[in-house]
């Protein structure tokens, strides 16, 4: 047996013997990701006044006027992470939510690339990293959007 072959049936067995973890590790990275978005627009929504404020003196969203950019994010915020969480239009859903993350760190990078901050710009590229993973392998099968695959692949 030659080293290639040997190589090629170790990857084998490795790949068979973790294929069950991918749609659990997905299921997992959509809720975690989709919790923490969806907390911080329940906040936004909880006291609007003070979202307000925010997006007035301390969100320098670009293009958007600090009341349009607070209704888009909050709705960001609460839209994504729900078809994230169910698993439907997943990718789509993914693909927003990282703008979202993205504009986050653009509006608020004054504070976030402070000295003292890393921890809270780690928090943003850690999402950013999951929905990467999410937007390249799908949501797995326990979702509505894995569960449809499945249907259409069985022909019904």
């Amino acid at each position: 047996m030659s080293i290639s072959t040997t190589l090629d049936a170790a990857n084998g067995v490795a790949e068979r013997t973790t294929d069950w973890l991918a749609t659990p590790l997905l299921f997992a990275f959509r809720w975690y990701v989709a919790w923490q978005f969806l907390k911080s627009g329940w906040l936004k929504v909880s006291n609007w006044d003070s979202t307000l404020y925010l997006f007035q003196e301390e969100y320098h969203v670009p293009l958007l006027s600090p009341q349009m950019a607070a209704v888009a994010g909050t709705t960001g915020e609460l839209v994504f992470p729900v078809l994230l969480i169910i698993g439907l239009l997943t990718r789509f859903a993914a693909l927003g939510l990282s703008a979202v993350n993205v504009l986050a760190v653009i509006s608020y990078s004054h504070v976030l690339f402070s000295e003292g901050f890393e921890a809270a710009i780690g928090q943003h590229y850690l999402w950013g990293t999951l929905l990467l993973v999410v937007l390249v392998f799908g949501p797995g099968r326990w979702s509505l959007d894995g569960g449809r695959s499945q249907a259409v692949g069985r022909g019904q």
